[in-house]
């Protein structure tokens, strides 16, 4: 587990969050601004101003924040491609559930490519919202090229929250809603977020260079891609051992949104897979149902405050805010995490 302050951090450079997708998803049915909760027995103990936690269990009906980036590319993408018949995406599970959702709203077929060792549950929940599941016996990024390849095909549109896409860009665009909602409610100095490709990351730098907010990357110990890229100045692949936080087990950050995780990102956190199981059972505890990739920013705060004052450091002002990115999108893996 380390820390890296990030030498090329340049708030000032760090384009605005586009408000543009902000009045399309509160035009969208069940929308609701999803709950900041106050973590106040975190903040005494570690002797800070406020600790909230932006919980994203329940978004428009799925249990990840993933449906704001995959709905507003969608409508942006549909808009140049009102020909296209079939969504295609690549995910580790949430990202292709929200991509199947949004294509079951609209009355689209989709195609999801996952790889060999995403969950049972998670390729269930996207064949269940009526999609067509691949799993292609390789990694994430094989199952990003394959989608990339399918996306050829005459009708295909593909939904991607990697590269340099229209639709990636959009993406970034969409996420851009979750920081507005918090905007509205209270004000921080500390942003923790999880990273793996980036693209919730760049909307975080986003928003934190336009707040004034210090932004810090949680990944796994065994997936830095962003930490191996600052350090290296350049986007840089990692292995990828595995970890129970799935949506942050990527090799390699999203081209596109690079430019601004190297400028607004202020640094990260590594946090290995039993610190992330002591934060899920302490949210369970507070009676906060949160995943692995949701929970990892809890684990990276205490990490924070046992030391690294390269990343700015915490005191009685501080007032920061988690993004917990998703409930327990797989049950099994959640349970163990619960029963220790």
């Amino acid at each position: 587990m380390s820390c890296l302050a990030n030498p090329a951090v340049d708030p000032a450079s760090v384009p605005p969050p586009s408000g543009e997708a902000r009045a399309f998803h509160e035009s969208l049915p069940g929308y609701a601004p999803t709950p900041l909760r106050s973590l106040d027995a975190v903040a005494a103990e570690l002797g800070l101003g406020a600790v909230a936690l932006k919980d994203e269990s329940d978004r428009l009906g799925l249990p990840a924040f993933k449906v704001l980036g995959a709905s507003w590319a969608v409508e942006r993408a549909l808009r140049e491609a009102p020909d296209t018949h079939t969504l295609i995406a690549a995910s580790a599970g949430n990202h292709g559930r929200a991509v199947a959702h949004t294509a079951a709203l609209r009355g689209l077929r989709c195609r999801v490519f996952l790889p060999a060792r995403s969950a049972a549950a998670r390729r269930e929940a996207i064949a269940g919202a009526g999609a067509e599941v691949v799993v292609v016996d390789g990694t994430y990024e094989e199952a990003v090229e394959r989608a990339a390849a399918a996306a050829g095909e005459p009708g295909c549109l593909e939904v991607a929250d990697v590269g340099d896409s229209g639709p990636a860009r959009w993406v970034i665009d969409g996420y851009a809603t979750l920081f507005a909602e918090i905007a509205e409610e209270a004000e921080f100095d500390l942003i923790l977020v999880p990273i793996g490709v980036g693209s919730l990351g760049a909307a975080a730098a986003r928003f934190g260079a336009s707040a004034g907010a210090r932004v810090v990357g949680v990944e796994p110990v065994t997936a830095p891609c962003l930490s191996a890229s600052l350090a290296a100045g350049r986007p840089t692949e990692v292995p990828t051992p595995g970890t129970t936080m799935a949506g942050l087990d990527c090799a390699e950050v999203s081209i596109g949104a690079w430019p601004v995780l190297q400028a607004g990102i202020h640094g990260t956190v590594t946090v290995s897979d039993d610190e992330v199981a002591a934060a899920i059972r302490e949210l369970a505890a507070a009676g906060l149902a949160i995943g692995e990739s949701g929970a990892a920013p809890l684990a990276a705060l205490r990490r924070m405050a046992a030391g690294y004052p390269e990343l700015g450091g915490l005191g009685p002002a501080t007032r920061v805010v988690l993004i917990a990115t998703e409930g327990p999108t797989n049950p099994e893996s959640y349970r163990r995490a619960i029963d220790g």
